[in-house]
């Protein structure tokens, strides 16, 4: 297949991808991953009813017709056990957190009470059973799922696995990354300055981009224009889960990447996108990986790694959001479109009298890095647009890093 509309091929990467197999993290560095199993209460919490609030621990009933002078027979901090059972007449003086005393169906606030001569005080509101009294089990109770299989762990959720002392956290496993790029033009960055070739931007700009996903990728270095170095790096690449090769991704007759992987039992399922920047993404699957072929100009790349690369590895450790999330913003000035395909447009993001507006980076060439180094979003244009005027409502993933969303979003 050749030419797919960018839905269907990101519906064809998310269909070839599966969930990872579960490892077990201590929880330290569980955040950002994903539950691979249900996790359930060990206790009740909190485990009695305690006090909502600084006051006093009462019975409602004796502040029917307030204002009421109750005894004070007891101090109850957080963290002691009552050791009085109140009777009428009698309260508490009680603090945030700690146990309601047997006898008290309710707490009055400090702010509503009178202190008198030493061991009495006067309550002042009438208030109804159980008010300011957190129950017991009121956050969780005793083998109950407080955290689902497929929940991301954000601080949040840190806490909640502290609560349940989960010291170790069963997630699904990260992918392991490789990434090559190809081509004799390329210079590595610890080669040295040769003013004929070009830096290798791409691998650090996808290093980058897997690893805001939480993953560590491997470096394999250039693959020269050469079959042999390309099959050696190549036959490696195909040993890790996943496999970005920047570059050689197009027709001429030096890019030897299709007949290479092709030869090395990578089943391709698609080559081309009707997209700018990025038509010439190819998609493969391996017994053991699962291949990207990226176009080498850099902002192409990144582009490509967005819509298709980032969804595929955070749907492969788990993730149920795996699309960037988009916003509605009002375009700042026209744009100009005549290529029948969908178009990823560099934009700044600004608000202006309440309304987000949406500035292109300026150039938008596909070799032009810096578009994509400025940029807080990617501008979607339909393939069916025949330009954007200014003032025109449009819709932008955001380049943020931490925000997602469960489907893709637009008129793709």
């Amino acid at each position: 297949m050749s030419g797919l509309t960018v839905a269907a091929a990101q519906r064809c990467v998310i269909a070839a991808m599966k969930r990872l197999g579960a490892e077990s993290v201590p929880l330290q560095q569980a955040l950002g991953r994903v539950l691979a199993e249900d996790v359930r209460a060990n206790r009740d919490q909190p485990p009695y009813d305690v006090s909502a609030m600084d006051g006093f621990a009462i019975r409602s009933a004796d502040v029917a017709s307030a204002p009421a002078v109750l005894e004070v027979v007891e101090d109850i901090k957080a963290g002691d056990m009552p050791q009085k059972v109140l009777a009428a007449g009698q309260c508490a003086r009680i603090m945030t957190g700690a146990p309601v005393p047997h006898g008290a169906d309710a707490v009055i606030r400090g702010e509503d009470t009178q202190a008198l001569t030493e061991g009495r005080v006067q309550i002042d509101v009438s208030v109804k059973s159980r008010n300011d009294i957190r129950d017991r089990g009121e956050s969780m109770r005793t083998g109950e799922v407080v955290l689902p299989a497929g929940t991301e762990i954000t601080p949040g959720v840190v806490g909640m696995l502290a609560m349940v002392k989960a010291a170790q956290v069963p997630v699904y496993r990260q992918p392991r990354v490789a990434i090559l790029s190809t081509g004799d033009e390329l210079e590595g960055l610890d080669e040295p300055i040769d003013a004929n070739k070009i830096p290798d931007a791409n691998s650090y700009a996808l290093m980058a981009q897997v690893q805001a996903l939480g993953i560590q990728p491997v470096l394999l270095g250039i693959a020269r224009d050469d079959p042999d170095h390309l099959r050696g790096l190549l036959q490696r690449g195909l040993q890790f889960d996943v496999l970005l090769v920047s570059g050689g991704t197009s027709v001429g007759v030096h890019d030897y990447v299709r007949p290479t992987l092709e030869a090395l039992g990578v089943q391709m399922q698609f080559w081309g996108v009707a997209m700018k920047p990025g038509h010439p993404m190819a998609f493969g699957v391996a017994p053991l990986t699962w291949v990207f072929g990226i176009p080498g100009n850099p902002v192409s790349s990144m582009v490509c790694f967005e819509e298709f690369i980032g969804p595929a590895l955070r749907r492969a450790m788990g993730h149920q959001n795996i699309y960037r999330r988009t916003v509605t913003a009002k375009l700042a000035r026209d744009v100009k479109h005549k290529h029948r395909r969908t178009e990823f447009v560099r934009v700044m993001l600004a608000r202006d009298e309440g309304a987000l507006v949406a500035t292109p980076t300026g150039d938008q060439g596909s070799g032009i890095l810096r578009s994509m180094a400025m940029a807080e979003g990617l501008m979607v244009v339909p393939a069916s647009s025949q330009g954007v005027a200014a003032g025109a409502e449009v819709t932008v993933q955001l380049l943020d890093g931490t925000a997602y969303q469960g489907e893709a979003g637009g008129e793709w």
